[in-house]
Order: structure tokens, then C-alpha cells, then sequence
């Protein structure tokens, strides 16, 4: 996996736009970050359970981010070690937990 097929993947889902933070692409949904790439992997916000599940599924292909953002949540997605599927299954749990909670668009 590339960090363009994570790239392309990210950028799939609804209302899901390619934004940047810090120097680095973020993708968001409704304006918030659901994912990152950095330092050629891939980052994803989820619920420390859902981090949880993931890891103890693939531990060579997801780990917690270093530090307090991978306490709560932050999980690095290790692109070399990682496939399509697996890849697909932590950014949908990542865009859904944002996309639940971004605002209505006013009209």
C-alpha cells in the first residue's frame, strides 16, 4: 500500500476532502480530520476500542501513535505491512466516528 492508495481510499467517502495541518495531508468530513498521512504512513482517529480491535487483529499493520494522541485513539497505519481491506475497515471507522458527528450543512 502507497501513500496514494491510502490517499485515494481516504478521499472515497462522503463529503471526505483533502486538506493539510502541520505541514502534512489531512482528509476531513464535515470539516473535521479524520485521517493523516505522515512520515510515509498513515494515521487514523478512532475510538480507543476501535484502536484497540484493530491492533489486536494486525499488530505488524496497526500501532497507537506515540505519546497522549495514541492514548486516546490515534492509531498509525504502517502502509508497508498493509492491505487494501484492512486499510478500508480503519478509515471508514475513522470517517464514520467524524461523520456522525459533523454539523448539518444550513441551507
Amino acid at each position: 500500500m502507497t501513500p496514494d492508495d491510502y490517499r485515494k481510499i481516504a478521499l472515497s467517502f462522503p463529503g471526505a476532502a483533502e486538506n493539510s495541518h502541520m505541514n502534512h495531508p489531512d482528509f476531513r468530513v464535515g470539516g473535521k480530520i479524520f485521517a493523516t498521512l505522515w512520515k510515509g504512513d498513515g494515521v487514523v482517529l478512532l475510538a480507543r476500542e476501535q484502536q484497540a480491535a484493530l491492533i489486536g487483529s494486525k499488530p505488524k499493520v496497526f500501532t497507537p501513535v506515540k505519546g497522549g494522541w495514541g492514548r486516546k485513539g490515534s492509531t498509525t497505519v504502517h502502509l508497508e505491512s498493509a492491505d487494501e481491506k484492512s486499510v478500508r475497515e480503519a478509515l471508514a471507522l475513522a470517517w464514520s466516528n467524524k461523520a456522525a458527528k459533523s454539523p448539518p450543512k444550513r441551507r
